[in-house]
C-alpha cells in the first residue's frame, strides 16, 4: 500500500510540474457540433470597443524583448469591472445567429479577454499554470474550468480553442491569435479581432512569432522551435517536415535562408512565465 502511495504521489508531482513544457499535453481538436450553427446572411456586428480600450490602456506593444506585455499590476478596479462587463455582454450574444467571420473574431476575443480576467482574479501569480482550478486529479491550470455560459451552455477555455476554433476553422494561424498569458506564447495583439481585420492580424501574429527566437531559432545548425509546433503538430501538417515548411512560409529572409539547410527539428522550448513587464 505504501509503495502504491509513493508511486501515485510521484506521478502527480510529474504531471503537475510547471517548469517543464514537455509535460503539457495539448488536447486534440474535438468538434462540439453545437457551435457549427451560423447565419451567413447575418450583418450583425459585435462591439469589441471595450476590449480595444482595455488593450490600448494596458498592453505594452513593441516591448524591447519583442514580446507584447500586459501591465496586470496597474489595472484599476474600474477597468477590471469593465472587463467583466465586456465578457458579460459577449455571453449575452446569440453566437449562432452571427456569420462565420464575426464568430471567428468573437471566439478569439472571448478567449483572450477571459484569460486575462482569470489571471487578474488570481494575481499576483508567476504563471497561468499555477492557477490550478480545472476539475480532475491530473488537471493543471484553469483551462477546463467552465467560466462562461453561452446560449445556455457552460464553456471553458479549452472548449473555445480545441472544440470550436480549431475544428471549425481548421486554420493553424489561430495558434498565433489565442493568448495564454505566457512569455512563450504568440503576442497578444494590440487591437481586437474583427470580421474585417482577422486575416491581417493572423498573418501579423504568425510572422511576429515565427521570426522571434521563442518561435524558431537556429544555433550551430540546430533548429529549436516553440513547443506549440510539437503540441499541435497535427494542425501544422502532422510531421516535423511540415512544421518546417510552415516556418518557411512566414520566415523573413534571414531565417528563411537558414531554414533551407535544416532538415529536422532538434528541440522544442516554451516559457510559461507570465507575460508581464
Amino acid at each position: 500500500m505504501r509503495r502504491m502511495s509513493v508511486t501515485f504521489l510521484s506521478l502527480v508531482m510529474l504531471l503537475t510540474a510547471s517548469g517543464n513544457s514537455d509535460l503539457f499535453a495539448a488536447p486534440r481538436p474535438d468538434l462540439w457540433p453545437r457551435w457549427q450553427a451560423h447565419d451567413q446572411t447575418s450583418t450583425v456586428k459585435v462591439d469589441h470597443s471595450a476590449w480595444g480600450q482595455f488593450l490600448k490602456t494596458y498592453l505594452v506593444a513593441g516591448h524591447p524583448s519583442g514580446i507584447n506585455r500586459l501591465r496586470y499590476g496597474d489595472i484599476t478596479p474600474a477597468d477590471r469591472r469593465a472587463l467583466s462587463e465586456y465578457l458579460d455582454r459577449l455571453q449575452a450574444i446569440s453566437v449562432s445567429a452571427l456569420n462565420r467571420a464575426e464568430q471567428k473574431a468573437y471566439w478569439i476575443n472571448l478567449y483572450n479577454a477571459l484569460t486575462i480576467k482569470v489571471v487578474l482574479d488570481h494575481y499576483p501569480v508567476g504563471s497561468i499554470r499555477d492557477i490550478g482550478i480545472s476539475p480532475g486529479w491530473f488537471s493543471a491550470g484553469p483551462w477546463d474550468a467552465k467560466f462562461l455560459t453561452i446560449e445556455g451552455k457552460k464553456v471553458s477555455l479549452n472548449d473555445i480553442e480545441h472544440r470550436i476554433l480549431r475544428p471549425i476553422w481548421r486554420d493553424n494561424r489561430v495558434h498565433y491569435a489565442v493568448n495564454c498569458a505566457s512569455l512563450g506564447c504568440p503576442n497578444l495583439q494590440p487591437e481586437p479581432f474583427t470580421a474585417e481585420n482577422t486575416e491581417r492580424l493572423l498573418e501579423r501574429g504568425a510572422r511576429e512569432y515565427v521570426n522571434h527566437p521563442r518561435g524558431a531559432r537556429i544555433e550551430g545548425g540546430r533548429l529549436t522551435v516553440s513547443s506549440i509546433f510539437d503540441w499541435f503538430q497535427v494542425d501544422f501538417g502532422g510531421s516535423a517536415q511540415k512544421v518546417i515548411e510552415h516556418l518557411r512560409r512566414f520566415a523573413e529572409p534571414p531565417l528563411r535562408e537558414e531554414l533551407k539547410a535544416v532538415g529536422s527539428i532538434a528541440s522544442y522550448t516554451y516559457d510559461w512565465s507570465l507575460n508581464q513587464p
